[in-house]
């Protein structure tokens, strides 16, 4: 794997980066063959002294993608390479349900003897409802006002300057944010 480890309002330094190396590159091992994937770190600092770290691994029919807020950052890069390990054996599990009901095998991950395959019952991906409403043309403000009004997390609305369908949400750090459709 290729690593792009880069860093907000820290210093990158050698000792940082090899052990971002180290503990992303333990997920290689579930893998047939070492992906050619290019590793995107992002570490940062924020004010309020605590660090995030960023990781996102685009994979040929998958993209890898977790992020964590720790006072340490490298108990939250410890914290990472755990998550990063969760979803592709959540994904390997998936992968191979599907093939066994088909009846051929995929070679997408190596099998190791020492790895633990989790069984997700098929309510993780169980729709359980369903809402139909009609798109009301307004600009985003109006959406993150109606948004807040209903006490949801996005709202989907009808954008009245570009007629395409919007989404506004709400951010991690309070901000808000817009979806766009082409």
């Amino acid at each position: 794997m290729n690593y792009n480890v880069r860093g907000e309002n820290i210093e990158v330094t050698p000792a940082i980066r090899d052990y971002v190396e180290k503990k992303i590159s333990k997920l290689e091992r579930y893998f047939t063959e070492a992906p050619e994937a290019k590793v995107n770190v992002n570490l940062r600092f924020n004010q309020d002294k605590s660090s995030k770290v960023e990781v996102t691994i685009p994979l040929p029919n998958l993209v890898l993608r977790a992020e964590e807020t720790n006072i340490d950052m490298y108990a939250g890069i410890d914290l990472i390479s755990d998550k990063l390990e969760r979803q592709i054996r959540k994904h390997k599990t998936k992968v191979n349900r599907k093939f066994r009901e088909k009846g051929d095998f995929p070679i997408t991950f190596a099998a190791s003897d020492n790895t633990e395959v989790v069984d997700h019952d098929e309510e993780d991906l169980e729709l359980v409802r369903t809402k139909r409403f009609d798109l009301k043309p307004m600009d985003s403000e109006e959406a993150i006002l109606q948004m807040n009004l209903l006490g949801h997390s996005f709202y989907v609305f009808n954008n009245s300057e570009t007629n395409r369908t919007n989404v506004v949400y709400k951010r991690k750090d309070g901000r808000y944010g817009l979806i766009e459709t082409h």
